[in-house]
């Protein structure tokens, strides 16, 4: 009661002062892992600090950019880009953003700490011309030069500074920053409060540049793990809408009379990796060798996978199975080739065992997140009972996304779900990061199986600096049909996720899944 005292207070102040307070209150599985912008690059962090740290450039509803912090831009060469900023742009704290601000955040992007690094260092040197005019010169073509651009937020430089954050915190090892809790952006809302795992409070930006569409006040994220749990609050009331509401539930909240489901799909592909770089497999009972080297042992793990009964029973047909690995089809320029799963063949995956040296199977632990995609707790626990029927015993150990990414980061698994995806639809963003052979610079740091495909990185390599369109995706083609020969990874299927909202609330359903509180109405 005091509770409902204290807001109903505060909203009759408000009134009385002329303002109408219109408050959002919205729930996940799980919950972002840091404030700061450059440290980790998981789907929902990015989400939400996207609300208070800006681009250069903005996507809008279907996902096109457009001018942000920048008002216009040129290539003035094949290695030069220049931009020209918006001026009396206000950071929360009251400073003005300024070229400086924008220098800083791609060198600090590309600290080692930094999950976006290998975008950042794509985007070539920053250089400052003056207040308000940037200039990227790169040491070589990049063809998506814009999408790596608008993969990083710009932060106030002397806000970093004074506060002891001129590098991106070091999420993996729990390093703790000024900006684990705390944020300073140009954006429409600014953060108020900051409990991991508890809740999350912004409230809008009256001095933000832009233009707010919807008429929201306050914004007020929740953790809830729990599915049941999560859809009562939707259906109770206590929060206004589910990011990620699950497949079991959405006939239901279709059903009933104070909540809605906006269908969407999200550019995101999910699949399975190995550790196929030890001699010895780590989490196994195998001593002296790494059956997932075995390209035998690889197959048979995808032919004894049956997606379509993942795809009906756990995804409630809320899914695409697939047989490539870019989150759309669009980075395979939609070729069949590439997209085609391989079979379904539990007699042929047995023999494929038996041929490899493992008729008896083995033991392993599976690494899975348990509040990060879909059902993909479920999901792993599916897989183990299918690998049971050609003599793979796992044994699943699932954990909250704050334990789980930094255990990949640190290659300390031997079998591991993963999801990609994002705003682009460009091979390149998953080639680079995700594909290649690890490297310097940030290639290959999201390849957390640490295989070497040497045809495929060479493919990749050059696809990366080739301008020319239709020599591009003859090696774009080249090094993905090289991934899917060598099983490097599992792919699963395509994520399809809808989202739950109480009748009286309008959002605007992007396919990077991302919730643009600048867009929200609540009646």
């Amino acid at each position: 009661m005091k509770r409902l005292f204290t807001i109903a207070a505060l909203s009759a102040a408000l009134i009385a002062a002329g303002v109408q307070a219109v408050p959002f209150r919205w729930a996940t599985t799980g919950d972002a892992q840091t404030m700061d912008p450059h440290s980790q690059n998981e789907g929902l962090t990015n989400s939400v600090n996207s609300q208070v740290y800006e681009f250069l450039m903005i996507r809008g509803k279907n996902l096109k950019l457009g001018p942000g912090l920048a008002t216009e831009w040129k290539q003035v060469d094949a290695l030069t880009y220049q931009f020209k900023l918006r001026p009396n742009v206000k950071f929360h704290d009251g400073d003005t953003f300024n070229a400086d601000d924008v220098v800083f955040s791609i060198n600090r992007a590309k600290h080692p700490n930094s999950q976006v690094a290998v975008y950042a260092n794509q985007v070539g040197t920053p250089r400052k011309i003056d207040n308000l005019t940037v200039e990227f010169k790169l040491a070589e073509p990049n063809p998506i030069f814009y999408d790596h651009l608008n993969s990083i937020m710009i932060m106030s430089k002397e806000w970093s500074e004074k506060n002891n954050a001129a590098t991106p915190l070091d999420f993996k090892n729990k390093e703790e920053k000024f900006t684990s809790l705390n944020a300073n952006g140009t954006g429409p809302f600014r953060l108020v409060s900051r409990q991991p795992d508890v809740k999350t409070i912004w409230k809008k930006f009256d001095g933000w540049w832009g233009k707010m569409e919807g008429n929201i006040t306050s914004v007020t994220h929740t953790p809830i793990k729990a599915d049941a749990t999560r859809v009562a609050a939707l259906i109770s009331g206590e929060v206004d809408f589910v990011l990620d509401p699950p497949p079991q539930d959405l006939e239901r909240l279709e059903k009933t009379a104070s909540t809605k489901v906006v269908n969407g799909v999200e550019n995101r592909v999910i699949f399975i990796g190995m550790d196929q770089a030890r001699d010895e497999l780590q989490y196994s009972n195998v001593k002296g060798k790494n059956p997932f080297k075995d390209k035998r042992v690889r197959q048979a793990m995808y032919q004894s996978i049956d997606i379509e009964t993942i795809k009906a029973r756990l995804m409630r047909g809320q899914a695409y199975p697939t047989g490539g690995i870019t989150p759309s089809p669009l980075g395979a320029f939609s070729d069949p080739a590439i997209e085609k799963r391989r079979p379904f063949d539990l007699a042929g995956s047995k023999k494929l065992m038996a041929d490899a040296g493992y008729a008896q199977g083995f033991e392993v632990t599976m690494h899975c997140p348990n509040n990060r995609y879909i059902n993909d707790e479920k999901i792993c626990q599916a897989l183990a009972a299918m690998w049971a029927q050609i003599g793979i015993k796992v044994r699943v150990d699932a954990t909250p996304r704050a334990v789980y990414f930094p255990r990949l980061e640190k290659l300390d698994t031997s079998l591991f779900m993963l999801g990609w995806g994002g705003a682009i639809t460009d091979a390149e963003t998953t080639l680079t990061p995700v594909l290649r052979n690890r490297g310097e610079k940030g290639v290959g740091a999201y390849n957390y199986g640490n295989y070497k495909n040497d045809k495929l990185d060479r493919a990749a390599a050059a696809s990366s600096k080739e301008t020319d369109p239709k020599k591009r995706e003859a090696l774009i083609k080249e090094a993905l049909l090289a991934h899917n020969d060598e099983i490097n990874h599992l792919p699963l299927h395509r994520q399809v996720i809808p989202w739950a909202t109480a009748k009286g609330v309008t959002v605007t359903h992007r396919a990077d899944n991302y919730l643009q509180y600048e867009w929200i109405s609540v009646k």
